[in-house]
């Protein structure tokens, strides 16, 4: 059995992360598997949004170490397979749709990296976080060091980053690392109904906030203003933009094509 699966339901892919038996600690064959699962998302027209969830009562507990210490010794990076897309988003393009994630119980190291490329995040209450490598002689290797803290807060971020301690899914959620907390057994569900809410917007409108945003993040305010109309005329130009206007005058739910 595959330990990451991938489901296809409606517009949305979901993304098992299925290896209860070892408390879904990533392996070399998972790295790959998930980078090929978000190559097809990113890729296929038909999918609109991908919800990444792990079976088990863990997300995870961390890495094969002993199995990715030769790998990472090289110094080449994470060997991302030919039409995958990195899923800690260190090198090559980004996924252009949008992810929802779900996690519980443990969720350390790499499931926190994941975590900080994806868009909404839902955890169960029992969810702890956690950058442990400080407590293992090793660094955050998955994208940690640049997000964290942008993310959580300087501060708040070198607090767990710096000492390797664990924080609590009320914690995530203080600091904005999480967007819902829930009671175990309800996140997927949750995460589920978000994804499913963004699978039902305007695709091209959805793909263009997304583009808009990262590039704010990345080069600034400024230069993400001087693009916001580059893609505005194909939007307003196109078949949902018009069923968007059609269904605001009769009164109903509007059913985009991302055309």
């Amino acid at each position: 059995m595959p330990h990451i699966e991938t489901r296809i339901d409606g517009h949305v892919m979901e993304i098992r992360i299925n290896r209860p038996e070892k408390l879904n600690a990533l392996s070399p064959e998972m790295f790959t598997d998930l980078a090929l699962a978000l190559g097809q998302l990113h890729s296929d027209p038909d999918l609109r949004v991908g919800l990444i969830y792990a079976g088990g009562k863990h997300f995870t507990t961390g890495i094969e170490l002993d199995r990715w210490a030769q790998i990472l010794t090289s110094g080449d990076g994470f060997p991302v397979p030919k039409g995958g897309i990195d899923p800690f988003g260190l090198s090559g393009p980004r996924c252009s749709k949008p992810l929802v994630m779900a996690t519980q119980g443990y969720c350390f190291t790499w499931g926190v990296e994941l975590m900080l490329t994806t868009d909404v995040r839902i955890a169960a209450d029992n969810t702890q976080f956690g950058m442990l490598e400080v407590k293992r002689g090793i660094y955050p290797f998955g994208g940690a060091t640049i997000r964290l803290p942008e993310q959580m807060g300087w501060a708040n971020a070198q607090r767990y980053l710096l000492t390797g301690d664990t924080w609590s899914a009320a914690e995530a959620h203080r600091t904005g690392l999480v967007q819902n907390v829930v009671a175990p057994g309800e996140q997927y569900t949750v995460a589920k109904e978000i994804a499913a809410g963004i699978a039902a917007a305007a695709p091209l409108g959805v793909r263009a906030i997304l583009k808009s945003s990262r590039l704010a993040h990345s080069s600034g305010e400024q230069v993400a203003a001087d693009h916001i109309f580059d893609d505005m005329a194909e939007v307003l130009h196109s078949e949902d933009a018009q069923e968007g206007i059609l269904s605001f005058n009769e009164r109903r739910d509007a059913v985009f094509k991302g055309k």
